[in-house]
């Protein structure tokens, strides 16, 4: 399995009918896009999310939460959050509304010829 998908679900819960989001299998696990532009995924039982740059250092003092290090190195503006800083709903609604809210100020995605 390379995502949880009880934590998919409860994205999905916290996203509810939301407009502009799909979602896509991605980095061997599931994206959450908003306009196209990915704001969460999920990877095993890891929540990655994208809070921006200016908030990245504020989201890595938080407990629970890790530099995304995907590639091997760090990403500035991505973090993961492992499954004990999601255990309560709140928590995991406000990372979620955080992302979304972060994408919908970035410029509309060019589509690809």
């Amino acid at each position: 399995m390379a995502f949880d998908p009880g934590l998919a679900q409860r994205v999905r819960e916290v996203l509810g009918d939301r407009p502009g989001v799909t979602e896509k299998r991605m980095f061997g696990g599931l994206a959450f896009l908003l306009d196209g532009k990915m704001f969460v995924g999920i990877l095993q039982s890891t929540l990655m999310a994208r809070v921006g740059p200016d908030a990245h250092e504020e989201a890595l003092a938080r407990p629970h939460v890790r530099p995304m290090d995907f590639t091997g190195k760090p990403m500035r503006g991505y973090v993961y959050i492992d499954p004990a800083g999601l255990e309560e709903d709140r928590d995991l609604t406000a990372w979620v509304h955080q992302c979304a809210a972060f994408v919908e100020l970035l410029p509309e995605k060019k589509a690809r010829p």
